[in-house]
C-alpha cells in the first residue's frame, strides 16, 4: 500500500470525512496535524499551494481535499491509488 499523508486539524469536519473514508478502505495514513505546528502547515502550502485543510497524498501525489478524495471514490478510482483492486461498481 502507498504512503498516504493526511494534512488535518482535529476540529474540521472534512478532515474527519476524509479519514473516515480512509478508514473504511482499510488505509494506514500519517495524520499531520497543522493546527498544533505552523511548520507543517507552512509544509502543506508549500506541497500543494493550498491553506485549507484537508491536504491528502497518496505515494506522494497530491489527490486533493475531502471533496476530491471522494470525488476519486465515486469514480472507482480511489481503490486504484491504494494499491486494491477496483471496487465492483467501477467495472
Amino acid at each position: 500500500m502507498p504512503d498516504v499523508v493526511v494534512y488535518m486539524k482535529p476540529t474540521c469536519p472534512y478532515s474527519r470525512q476524509a479519514m473516515d473514508l480512509l478508514n473504511e478502505k482499510g488505509c494506514e495514513f500519517q495524520k499531520v496535524n497543522v493546527a498544533a505546528d505552523e511548520a507543517r502547515h507552512e509544509e502543506m502550502k508549500e506541497r500543494c499551494g493550498r491553506h485549507t485543510v484537508p491536504q491528502i497524498f497518496i505515494a506522494g501525489r497530491h489527490v486533493g481535499g475531502c471533496d476530491d478524495l471522494y470525488a476519486l471514490e465515486e469514480r472507482g478510482e480511489l481503490d486504484g491509488l491504494l494499491g486494491g483492486a477496483p471496487s465492483p461498481t467501477a467495472l
